[in-house]
């Protein structure tokens, strides 16, 4: 019977979102959105802040900030299917509807069912760039259609409507991805990719599905680019822009940052050539030192991410940078209550099945392979995670390994959870001891930082 109600509410939604993006061209766009932001907060309610929809409201409300050229962008050059699909799946299924549900396993099941789960289609890839952490996996390593049918299945279960796609690179695998898309037209898709397998009947099957996102990996300009990721890397990952945007999909980028290399991808200049290219957003990661052979060499000293915290927050100010939304997956940390990961929400899948706390962090108890996911999220490890969450007070410092790698080294010992790594086995002693003087030097940044951002309340 819930279900029956659940799909007659999704379907009503469907009806006025399709009304409401029939009507978003012309002088009334922006008395037609306003009405829109109302119609998510009617939906969301609480699950956002008050705030969140007041600053929706101010998007449309001030024609001259440059969120309302950002969103005009978005509205001009993107299908409308995409937009009323992100909205569907991403907004009412996942963040809505999903939200509540994950909450109420969660309690059901004695142990955190994350928001969004990632997952390895394959370890293979058309390329073996630099200091990638999947390259540790090798290339022989694949879950089955089934499998990851499977997952899925049971994920949407439990409430997870979103699912992040990596590897190895998950479009040499594209045809099941569709697939699984197609399929299950609830959930929303996201491939962190390298792009260069992307071309016309790609951006069509997009265009088909509805609910598939790609975030393509660039590290800089061509020659940075190519000297990590290999010759004409660059060339091609430009080239898949042009026919993302001549097909009006959403898309955008995933970048790792490193002491090298993290001025360049903040820069105006380099963002502006993304908004050219018709990129929406970007997530920022910051580099990590995992697999025997990572050097620490690329890791950012206090100075140069004290540059980023600041440079991020510049970037998607409502008052200051470019018409683009990033998120800086490390720095932003305090919006999301520290860590997330360990099943808080969410975690990792690899081409081995093995379900992980975090995609760098490659330890685990559990394989979907031979347990139910359910009983993968209740291993000792994720148990343990959730047990220390936050792993510091100071949420500019959120992670078990980078900033707190005592506490994955008591994790680790205290569940004696064997490293997952497929190529060369990582000891979490070696680990995390590459980010021990990393922690000590950035601690007192990030209390600086935190002193200065926050109201103390003794």
């Amino acid at each position: 019977m819930a279900s029956i109600a659940h799909a007659a509410e999704r379907k009503t939604l469907e009806v006025v979102l399709d009304a409401a993006l029939k009507n978003l061209n012309g002088k009334d766009r922006d008395k037609n959105m306003l009405k829109l932001v109302n119609l998510v907060a009617k939906y969301n309610g609480s699950t956002w802040r008050p705030e969140a929809y007041e600053n929706l409201r101010g998007v449309f409300e001030n024609p001259n900030s440059k969120y309302h050229e950002y969103a005009n962008y978005i509205l001009d050059n993107t299908d409308p299917k995409l937009l009323k699909m992100a909205l569907l799946n991403l907004g009412f299924e996942a963040g809505f509807c999903g939200f509540k549900e994950v909450a109420k396993n969660s309690e059901k099941y004695g142990v955190s069912i994350p928001w969004v789960i990632l997952m390895d289609p394959t370890s293979a890839c058309n390329l073996h760039c630099t200091g990638c952490w999947a390259a540790e996996y090798g290339h022989t390593k694949a879950l089955s259609y089934e499998q990851l049918d499977s997952v899925i299945t049971q994920g949407e279960a439990l409430g997870i409507h979103a699912w992040v796609m990596t590897g190895g690179e998950p479009t040499t695998r594209k045809a099941d991805i569709f697939k699984l898309a197609e399929k299950h037209n609830t959930s929303a898709f996201m491939l962190f990719t390298n792009g260069t397998l992307i071309d016309d009947q790609f951006a069509e099957d997009m265009l088909r599905v509805g609910n598939v996102v790609p975030s393509i990996s660039v590290e800089g300009f061509a020659d940075a680019n190519d000297g990590r990721r290999g010759n004409g890397c660059f060339d091609k990952v430009m080239h898949a822009f042009d026919v993302l945007k001549a097909h009006k999909c959403l898309y955008g980028t995933s970048i790792c940052y490193t002491s090298a290399n993290y001025k360049t991808v903040t820069s105006d200049e380099f963002i502006k050539m993304l908004i050219g290219k018709g990129v929406t957003f970007s997530w920022y990661f910051h580099y990590m030192p995992v697999g025997n052979a990572a050097s620490p060499d690329l890791l950012l000293n206090p100075e140069q991410r004290e540059y980023m915290y600041h440079r991020i927050r510049e970037i998607r100010g409502y008052d200051t940078g470019l018409p683009f939304f990033c998120i800086d997956f490390q720095n932003d940390g305090e919006f999301v209550h520290g860590c997330i990961a360990g099943g808080k929400y969410y975690c990792h899948i690899n081409p081995n099945g093995d379900v992980e706390p975090c995609v760098f962090i490659h330890y685990s108890q559990a394989n979907i392979k031979d347990k139910s996911l359910i009983e993968c999220l209740q291993q000792p490890l994720f148990k343990a995670y959730q047990a220390g969450q936050p792993f510091n007070d100071n949420l500019l410092q959120p992670c078990p390994m980078l900033e707190n790698p005592e506490k994955l080294r008591g994790i680790i010992e205290e569940t004696h959870a064997p490293s997952t790594d497929m190529e060369s086995p990582e000891t979490v002693e070696h680990l995390t001891g590459k980010c021990d003087a990393y922690a000590k030097a950035w601690a007192p940044t990030a209390k600086k930082l935190w002193d200065e951002g926050h109201i103390r309340i003794d």
